[in-house]
């Protein structure tokens, strides 16, 4: 049985969740749990003796070759000469900050990586551990001073500013340093104010940030360290989760769980509701397990690894939490299987045509585990009022270089709008930072 296009037929579920509730962020899973876990899916079968491995191989850029974007738009080089740019987010003061981190690997998994053929799909060696400031005071897309942020860290990925500090999550915990508006360099001492969970399966090792408008919390999203719970879900505690803290880290709980390797996140525009990006599970085919982008609701759970896309039960779970499988929530909007979706933005600038206002960029890793390579794009999920109002859409393309070899030449990551109301995205293979404008 072919599966329906996903997001389309997920956005029936939304809209009739929308219906049912107050879109807040201070509402609950039970608020909302009899409207969201209809199930209008009609997903293929489970198989779990059908995964294929389908590593892409990354090749330079050609000289004066880009990515696409759509008719009316141009896209150049923010940034580049970088190893791995992974995540983007905008200081106070319209500085850009750009996370430069990669998955580092033992003995044991390089030379194993190598053999697959996975080392050619990523960045190799030991991760620069750094973060990196741009500032284009004047809005032409081309910085006029490059400056090293912050060095020293342990696999960095998301950060954020509350009022004088400056927020910075390694792959083990959460940092906050002295920070004043303008600053170019990190000069004073930080310290660690949470711990977190790290190891486990070497793909989950991002921890990204995002601050409630009010600046009271900060939220912390934590993938997996595996893929369904194989090593025992005593390794899980904390993991496949969003935690929210205090400013100074006190007061940790857990605000939504079951997900799987939540990445991207953002606010939702008008609702105020937390979003997400999720990458789903693997082993069970090419065209499950769906990724999702998804509103989250404060208790609410969301599967993993009981359960998949709604009440759908793992078989290599079968009857092991038939509780927490009646729990689990529908996500918004499915992304495709595989396509490794980390990146999450709204674009919440004018400068780009109506139909983009309000809606959610989404930066697609790419596949790794399907037959045919899958995401390798920016996709574009159009809003309205903070709701999905239709199906997942190309934006950027032309990553994939040649298919029938698996070969790319670039792996988009994190994604923002810029304060000229630009979008940046990271390319981390390539070292590059896009920067995607309106055609004047």
């Amino acid at each position: 049985m072919k599966t329906k296009y996903l997001g389309l037929l997920a956005l029936s579920v939304s809209l009739f969740a929308a219906c049912n509730s107050s879109n807040k962020q201070n509402e609950t899973a039970d608020t909302v749990h009899a409207a969201r876990d209809v199930d209008t899916l009609n997903l293929p079968a489970p198989d779990t003796t059908a995964s294929k491995n389908n590593f892409s191989k990354v090749i330079d850029w050609p000289a004066n070759k880009m990515p696409i974007a759509p008719k009316g738009f141009v896209v150049s080089k923010f940034a580049d000469g970088m190893k791995s740019p992974r995540n983007i987010v905008v200081a106070p003061n319209g500085d850009i900050l750009v996370a430069l981190s990669n998955s580092e690997r033992s003995t044991k998994e390089a030379i194993a990586n190598a053999i697959s053929g996975k080392a050619k799909s990523e960045v190799g060696g030991k991760s620069v551990n750094t973060i990196m400031l741009f500032r284009d005071a004047n809005q032409d897309g081309r910085p006029e001073l490059t400056s090293t942020f912050l060095s020293g860290l342990n696999q960095p990925y998301g950060m954020a500013f509350i009022g004088n500090s400056f927020y910075v999550a390694n792959t083990d915990g959460l940092w906050m340093f002295p920070y004043k508006t303008g600053d170019t360099k990190i000069t004073g001492e930080g310290k660690k104010i949470v711990s977190l969970p790290a190891g486990g399966y070497n793909n989950h090792w991002t921890r990204n940030l995002l601050v409630s408008k009010a600046k009271d919390k900060i939220y912390i999203s934590v993938g997996s360290g595996s893929n369904v719970g194989e090593n025992g879900m005593e390794h899980e505690v904390r993991r496949a989760a969003i935690l929210e803290v205090n400013p100074d880290g006190t007061g940790e709980r857990i605000f939504a769980s079951g997900l799987r390797n939540p990445v991207g996140m953002d606010w939702a525009p008008n609702t105020g509701m937390l979003w997400t990006a999720v990458n789903e599970r693997d082993g069970l085919g090419d065209d499950l397990v769906p990724d999702y982008i998804t509103s989250v609701k404060n208790g609410g759970f969301y599967g993993w690894p009981y359960a998949y896309f709604g009440q759908h039960e793992d078989p290599r779970l079968k009857g092991v939490n038939p509780e927490l499988v009646k729990k689990t929530l529908v996500p918004d909007v499915a992304v495709g299987s595989h396509t490794a979706s980390l990146g999450l933005a709204f674009y919440t600038n004018n400068k780009f045509p109506a139909k983009y206002q309000g809606g959610a960029f989404i930066g697609q890793h790419g596949s790794w585990n399907r037959s045919q390579l899958t995401g390798y794009k920016v996709a574009f999920v159009p809003f309205n009022n903070g709701r999905p109002t239709g199906p997942m859409q190309d934006f950027l393309t032309g990553f994939i270089a040649d298919a029938s070899k698996s070969e790319v030449y670039g792996r988009p990551v994190g994604v923002v709008v810029s304060p000229d109301g630009a979008l940046l995205v990271a390319d981390d293979v390539s070292g590059v930072i896009w920067r995607i404008s309106i055609e004047k």
